[in-house]
Formats: C-alpha cells, structure tokens, sequence
C-alpha cells in the first residue's frame, strides 16, 4: 500500500507526505504535465530548478510513441526522462474519448491513431499492462469520460467506469503479484495494446525493481448525486488512491469536492484531474481535501505569451510592454524575472523567438507551483484563510 502521511488538518485542508519509490511528494503539490514524458519547452533540470516534486505522463501518447516497450527497456518514466523523481502515469481514457469515431465496448475502447490512423484498442488489462511497462510509481485506472451531459449517459459512463475499475484492480493486482514474487514487471510489455504478435519474454534482471501503485478515477461529470456514488464505490475498492476526474464547472467544483472528499478515506491521497490552470482552481481544490493536481494550461498559456502575474494574467505580446524595461513580477525568483525585463520578453515574442516560450513557460510553472507551495505553508501555519484572500483579491482585483 502507498503510503501516505498527514502532517496538518484544518477541515477537508491537509498538507502531508505521499512516499514513492523516487522520492517524497509534500502536499498540496502541483504535479508537472509532461505528457509524452517532457513538459513542453522546458528541461527536466528547470523542471527541477523551478521546483517541481513530480511528474505526470499520458499512456495513450507514449503507448503511440516511442513505446511502452522501449520505456520499459530504458529502465521506466524516470530513468527514460532523466526525471528520476516521483512519477504518476494518467490512463489516457480522457484523451482517447476525446478523440472522433470512438467505439466504446464493454471490453474497452477501439479508435484509430492521430498520429497514422492505426485502428487500436484499449482495454482495462492493457492499459494497466501499459502502465506497468512505462514503469511510473502512480497509475490511474481506465475509465470511461462521457461526451454528452445527459444525466443517463453520464451514469452510464460512471457504472462502466467502476466495472473497469474492478478490471483494472485485478490486473494490478496480478502485476504486482508477479512483481513480489520475484520477477520484475518491466520486462513484460502491454499484451493487448496495439494489436500484433507477441513477443518473447525478455531478460531484464538488470532493472530495477520498484513497487508501484493505483489509483481509482472518480466519475459523475457535475451531478453530485453520481459523484457520491462513483466516490463510495471507489472507496471500496482495494486501490492506493484516488483520482477525480471528468470535465465539471468551476462554479461547482467546490461543492462536488466537498462531497467526494468527504467520502474518499482520509488516509489515501487524492489528485484532482487536469486542474490549475486558473489559480482559484488550486484553492478550492486544496481546501476541499485535494492533495496533488496537474494541468498543461501554465504552459500552454506561456508559449502563446499568457502569463501570471501576482496582479492578474498579462499578454505581454501587448504593444504596452515593448518599452516597458521592469521584471515581469519583481517578486519572482524564477530565471525570467531574475534576468530579463518585459521588454525583452516582448521583442522575443514579436520576432518568434524559441526563447520566449521557454522563459515564459519558466516563469508560468514556476508561478503555479510556488502558489500550491505556499498554500502548503499557510495550512501548515494556520494561516490558510488569509492567504487565499490577500492572493484572490490582488489577483483578480
């Protein structure tokens, strides 16, 4: 079992230790998207120089490209990537049901790729068997995102969503029993994604041999009386964590992880799903229990030169800024506001220059992991409540 520890409760607020075979994640934690096994523009050193504990890759993106297998025989995501910190793996359901001509089956999904237009399957077993080569210390279960907010389809998605779930626990189970006894899951490679011959069992005693852990997914879209559902259901179940996802309104957000969250068991860490690219999201999100988060908005937002500012977002595109010689937000220690002034961020966006949406995207994820960062603090001080105020008033005036 993965384990977690809680340093500080102040309501469904908590700050605590989530202990992988690569490090310690202290929580609330913003978790860097690197979804094909990199953040976009940035290294895995700035990652780490930001201040970045952990990363989060795609199944769906590295299954197509470069390999579950090929993962596997460098070693896993972190060795791969030079990350070699905690790393979590996200099914990739959310994508493939976000892609056109689905076929959605009770034994899994089929769709063609974006990338050659292969017809492909996912199922439970051969996401978890995907998950397992990748090698990342946290796995989300597969499940199924429906497309359309009717009540009917959205709790349809939710029972198969937890019949998968089920499906998802036994291969793990199965993978990591292997792993006990003896034999190391790297060196076996997903058995039924993509479809083709199998292949034969490979010597790999040489890697190393990690312990690694799964995590339920909550479903229910924004009808809280399907979110209690799927989080008792998910409580239920023999899993070391919970993810929440879906697609849900900001607006309701706080409510729905009010319910989850006090449903979810208090000794399991709990990441909410795809959020953080506004910084009211890591509020609610951390003061209604949510211990990690992730979100490849930061970024985005940077390379089309978005970004954060203690005083709101900014374009810095904006002619304004072209003889405008201060930091960015003087208050920053990332490398953008340390070296460089607005002006100069303006004339490398104006001339398309690569630089510019590498430093924003610094300074971006810089921002949105110091703002959890510091929320941690203020739990910890017991000054969480002041905090939130002071950032939210001054931030969106």
């Amino acid at each position: 079992m993965l384990k977690y520890d809680i340093i500080t409760k102040n309501g469904l607020a908590r700050t605590g230790v989530i202990h992988t075979p690569h490090g310690d994640i202290h929580t609330p934690a913003f978790v860097g998207a690197a979804t094909r096994a990199a953040v976009k523009a940035l290294t895995m050193q700035q990652m780490r120089d930001l201040g970045s504990q952990a990363i989060l890759a795609n199944t769906y993106h590295l299954v197509l490209t470069p390999g579950a297998e090929l993962i596997r025989n460098a070693g896993g995501l972190a060795e791969f990537s030079s990350w070699r910190g905690p790393t979590f793996t996200d099914s990739g359901g959310f994508q493939i049901f976000s892609l056109p001509d689905v076929k959605i089956t009770e034994q899994g999904a089929r769709f063609k790729s974006h990338i050659n237009g292969d017809k492909l399957e996912m199922t439970p077993e051969s996401s978890m068997q995907a998950q397992w080569s990748i090698g990342a210390d946290i796995h989300m279960a597969f499940d199924h995102l429906a497309k359309s907010d009717n009540y009917d389809d959205m709790k349809e998605a939710m029972e198969r969503t937890h019949r998968w779930l089920e499906r998802c626990v036994a291969e793990h189970q199965k993978l990591l029993g292997k792993m006990v006894g003896g034999r190391n899951m790297l060196s076996e490679g997903p058995k039924t994604w993509p479809s083709g011959p199998e292949r034969p069992e490979q010597d790999c005693s040489d890697h190393p041999k990690t312990e690694q852990y799964l995590y339920a997914v909550v479903q229910g879209g924004s009808f809280n009386d399907l979110r209690a559902e799927s989080a008792r259901f998910a409580a239920s179940q023999p899993v070391d964590g919970f993810g929440i996802g879906g697609v849900f309104t900001a607006d309701g957000m706080a409510e729905m992880l009010h319910i989850v969250n006090n449903i979810l068991p208090e000794n399991k860490p709990r990441h909410l799903l795809g959020m953080g690219q506004e910084p009211i999201d890591l509020f609610v999100g951390a003061e209604n229990g949510c211990d990690t988060f992730d979100c490849v908005g930061p970024t985005r937002m940077a390379r089309n030169g978005s970004l954060y500012t203690l005083d709101g977002r900014i374009n810095i595109k904006n002619a304004k800024y072209k003889n405008d010689f201060t930091p960015l937000m003087p208050d920053c220690d990332c490398e953008l506001c340390r070296n460089y002034t607005r002006a100069y961020l303006h004339h490398l966006f104006r001339t398309d220059e690569i630089t510019a949406k590498i430093l924003a995207s610094i300074h971006n994820e810089h921002f949105v992991v110091q703002t959890v960062d510091r929320i941690r603090d203020s739990i910890d001080n017991g000054n969480y409540d002041s905090y939130k105020q002071d950032f939210l008033q001054r931030y969106y005036g």
